[in-house]
């Protein structure tokens, strides 16, 4: 679910001075190939929510 070309990016750009991308070579160019874009549920709207409650 969490190998996205979207998701990929977002952690590549996040990147300030340095990045270093370690793991499987296959995995990666299978994150890249990959667009398929999933909603992910952090449940950060309720959370928030709750907090100014």
């Amino acid at each position: 679910m969490l190998l996205t070309r979207n998701l990929l990016y977002t952690g590549m750009t996040r990147a300030k001075k340095m990045l270093i991308i370690i793991g499987n070579r296959n995995l990666i160019e299978m994150m890249v190939q990959n667009f398929d874009i999933k909603k992910r549920n952090t449940g950060l709207k309720y959370k928030l929510i709750d907090e100014n409650e």
